[in-house]
């Protein structure tokens, strides 16, 4: 009995410290930065500036499937699998679009650009520019899912709707967190919108 106590004590210490470590970590992240147009009840209206990415396109749209294989393609490239073997960055949230087949995204460090980053060995990662854009986003907790994804894609539709504003069919996944960190988990599904809802106040 006192071994057991033992190894339960040794594995809850072990997990309350990749805890901190997971939530310290975070804080010093390079995230996508935005600037908030307008806030409602279930959602809020954002503007994102351009951005470099690295991204990777998966044949499937099943998330399970697709978010694992994508990090870890994009992952191997952060951590030196590239012409020069360098370490990258990681930043803050793992993008997915939510198409028929899902693509994958790291947003580049800022201090980056297409110039200075080395080459990836795997030929399926490829540098994508995305644009300035406004977009709508709803925030969500714990692990994610199909089912919460298409839950939180329902509701973000619906509340989109009962406020007449219009919305492209370009939904995306915001991951804001390691597969280790249990706390405080967050996560967005967020949908580009209309130019004519560009005028919001």
């Amino acid at each position: 009995m006192k071994t057991v106590l033992i190894i339960v004590a040794i594995v809850f210490v072990a997990f309350v410290i990749i805890q901190v470590f997971a939530m310290n970590s975070q804080r010093n992240i390079e995230t996508y930065s935005y600037e908030v147009k307008k806030k409602y009840d279930t959602f809020e209206i954002r503007n994102y500036e351009a951005t470099l990415f690295t991204s990777v396109k998966l044949s499937t749209k099943e998330y399970k499937k697709a978010s694992s294989k994508g990090f870890s393609i994009l992952a191997g490239y952060i951590f030196g699998k590239n012409e020069k073997n360098e370490k990258i960055a990681m930043t803050s949230p793992v993008s997915m679009s939510l198409d028929d087949s899902m693509t994958m995204m790291f947003m580049v460090p800022k201090k980056k650009n297409k110039e200075t980053l080395p080459q990836p060995s795997n030929s399926e990662i490829k540098f994508h520019e995305e644009p300035a854009k406004t977009v709508a986003a709803i925030t969500f907790g714990g692990w994610v899912n199909d089912e919460k994804i298409e839950t939180y894609k329902k509701k973000l539709i619906a509340s989109l709707d009962a406020k007449g504003i219009p919305y492209t069919n370009r939904f995306y996944l915001l991951g804001y967190n390691p597969p280790y960190e249990v706390f405080n988990r967050k996560n967005e599904v967020i949908v580009e919108l209309e130019s004519e809802a560009l005028n919001i106040e």
